[in-house]
């Protein structure tokens, strides 16, 4: 399928939501935790400062005696036979060295010889409450804990630091160490029913399950089982699922790692996680081990401008000797993903390492139905949903878009608080994936006038000429990037495009450039996008395809061996300045002989083009039945789309209506 859109700048999206909070983390508090601890406890354990009377002034002894004569002393404290300390009942007048007067309430003093026994009988004789010793009291294990447990817990705070100084040192020294990600058999495993639409490559990958089940099979006739299977094909056919669905039928160890997480800063990395990883699936065999997209690491070696010998070298060089060192008996098989096989170092593709080719392709119509019917088990679908026809409607959809369509229909029901999915939520993610999301209209005439006739120019012109692809609805409703869309739909799932489609696809994507260019006497830059496409197809057909009759059947196209800027600077291209010239030439002819003739057809048509044009203006979106009443056609014998999913994509809107808040 194909659209020819009008362009314009790309909007990106508000995203306001704030990134969800990680949890927090307690390990961050042990260390000021305990600095704060030992603190307190060596306070606690000072006699002078938390064991004794604080805030207390030195004075004499025999004001000491005195005042205790005078019964003016509640407490007195004993330490040792040395000193003592205490407090009055009532505050008595000192006189300081400074001369100056101050009133005290706890006091100490120095005990002279032998006067410790005459004080300590005068307190009993006036009742005062004596204390011996600053913990005379408490057990002495007490004292001896506290006096020690601050020394311990600081050894204990410099032996966590230096294990966790050693912990990062060995998270540095750790690189070399595989990254993979291991799924053991008891852990919930993919089987090749939750996987549909690729029967070819189950087909094949089921002698690899065979051979890991029964491998003394395949010992006692002498065969040896492919190694490496390397799996080709588009992003999102499902080949990640393929390699795990093999894991999960051998029922064994499955190592999953991508090729880019083998290389590092660090010289060697690679290679060492390499060694790593098939030390671990040996000493876990039977395994598979899965590599995807690796030609992150696979790419041809001595394709750059400088040396050759870069990381990237030698964690490819380590793979090819890991893999050549794969024992008869040794049960493990590599299996690696690619969409880029035409970039692989052939030392990885000869017999013996990826020997096995399985292309993982998008699916027919019957494996879209199948991958449909999975991707919907586990959703509440309406009566009036059938699968089929989304499977038919659906071409060019890989496993990965079929997914997400299903997502995006629940999604758009939830939406409308529906506990059904119905035929409408389908259509409306149908047409949000084909031709993207909707924006608000156009609200400058003039662009709603150049779009009209944009897309009206477009549309009449796939209609007006054969071997076009047909036409489901065009819109001057912005979507995506572009400002208006035609929806195109090829009429069944055909692999090969002719001559004549091709040159049918240029006249099309001309034909919206010529209409602006016919009404308003001037052109603008939303063809820009047209132009490109236009220019892409005439090239491949003059270059690659030999469709011209004045170039001949010669091929004159890039290598697609040699994919890479070292090798294209050292050989150059391989035909003359004359020959490119004619090129040039060639490619220019195809489209200005399709510019003059899309344009003569409109000019005999512009009646036509300003009322497609006028209806678009008005209804903003034109169907394909509305087109052929414009152009006076009959009646539409092509069944193009289904029938249940072109009744939703005609009226989007009322579906949504009356299906809100449907049960």
């Amino acid at each position: 399928m194909q659209f020819w859109d009008n362009n314009n700048d790309e909007q990106p999206e508000d995203n306001n939501r704030r990134p969800p909070q990680p949890p927090p983390n307690w390990r961050k508090w042990v260390s000021p935790g305990l600095l704060v601890l030992v603190l307190v406890l060596m306070l606690v354990s000072s006699p002078g400062l938390l064991g004794g009377v604080s805030s207390t002034t030195e004075i004499a002894y025999s004001d000491v005696y005195e005042q205790v004569q005078r019964n003016n002393v509640d407490t007195l404290q004993f330490q040792d036979n040395v000193s003592v300390s205490g407090k009055f009942r009532s505050g008595i007048i000192i006189t300081t060295a400074t001369g100056r007067s101050q009133s005290i309430s706890s006091f100490s003093a120095e005990l002279p010889p032998y006067a410790g026994a005459e004080l300590l009988e005068l307190a009993h004789e006036r009742g005062v409450e004596v204390i011996r010793g600053g913990w005379t009291k408490t057990s002495p294990w007490l004292g001896l804990i506290l006096n020690f447990l601050p020394l311990v817990l600081i050894i204990a705070f410099f032996v966590w630091m230096g294990r966790r100084a050693q912990g990062q040192m060995n998270g540095i020294f750790s690189f070399g160490q595989s990254q993979a990600r291991e799924k053991t058999p008891e852990m919930p495993a993919i089987r090749f029913d939750d996987v549909a639409g690729q029967d070819a490559a189950k087909l094949e990958l089921n002698e690899v399950v065979d051979f890991l089940k029964q491998p003394e099979k395949y010992v006692k006739v002498g065969a040896k089982v492919p190694r490496g299977v390397l799996l080709i094909g588009p992003p999102g056919t499902g080949k990640t699922l393929m390699a795990r669905a093999v894991a999960g039928e051998a029922n064994v160890a499955f190592f999953s790692i991508a090729a880019s997480e083998f290389v590092e800063m660090f010289v060697g990395v690679g290679a060492s996680r390499v060694r790593d990883l098939f030390k671990k699936a040996k000493d876990n065999a039977p395994a598979i081990i899965f590599v995807d997209e690796i030609d992150a690491v696979g790419r041809r070696r001595g394709t750059g401008l400088g040396g050759g010998h870069d990381e990237r070298e030698q964690t490819l060089n380590q793979l090819l000797s890991e893999m050549d060192g794969f024992d008869n008996d040794t049960n493990i098989v590599m299996i690696a993903a690619t969409n880029r096989p035409d970039v692989l170092d052939p030392a990885l593709l000869r017999p013996g390492r990826f020997d096995r080719q399985i292309t993982v392709d998008l699916p027919d119509v019957k494996g879209r139905h199948d991958i449909l019917k999975i991707h919907t088990k586990n959703k509440p679908l309406g009566k009036n949903v059938e699968l089929e026809s989304l499977a038919r409607a659906t071409m060019g959809f890989s496993g990965a878009d079929i997914a997400n369509l299903a997502n995006e229909a629940a999604m758009h029901a939830a939406r409308y608080d529906r506990r059904l999915i119905t035929m409408s939520d389908f259509t409306t993610a149908y047409e949000r994936i084909r031709l993207g999301t909707k924006r608000p209209p156009l609200s400058n005439e003039k662009d709603r006038r150049i779009t009209a006739f944009h897309e009206a120019g477009h549309a009449l012109v796939s209609f007006l000429i054969p071997d076009a692809m047909a036409l489901l609805k065009t819109t001057i409703i912005p979507r995506g990037r572009s400002l208006g869309v035609a929806f195109y739909m090829p009429k069944d799932d055909s692999l090969h495009q002719s001559r004549k489609q091709l040159e049918a696809f240029i006249r099309v994507g001309l034909a919206g450039r010529i209409a602006e260019e016919i009404v308003f006497d001037d052109v603008t830059t939303g063809a820009a996008n047209d132009i490109q496409q236009v220019t892409q197809i005439a090239r491949r057909m003059v270059k690659m395809f030999g469709m011209s009759d004045s170039v001949g059947m010669v091929n004159y196209g890039e290598d697609s061996d040699q994919p890479f800027l070292g090798y294209s600077i050292a050989s150059g291209r391989d035909y003359s300045d004359d020959t490119a010239a004619k090129l040039d030439a060639e490619i220019k002819r195809i489209i200005d002989v399709a510019y003059e003739e899309t344009r003569q057809l409109l000019q005999a048509h512009r009646e036509n083009l300003d009322e497609l044009a006028a209806a678009l203006l008005e209804k903003e979106t034109v169907e394909r039945e509305e087109i052929r009443r414009i152009l006076g056609l009959e009646d539409d014998a092509d069944d193009v789309l289904p029938k249940a999913v072109a009744k939703h994509l005609r009226e989007p809107e009322t579906a949504e209506q009356n299906g809100a808040g449907a049960t």
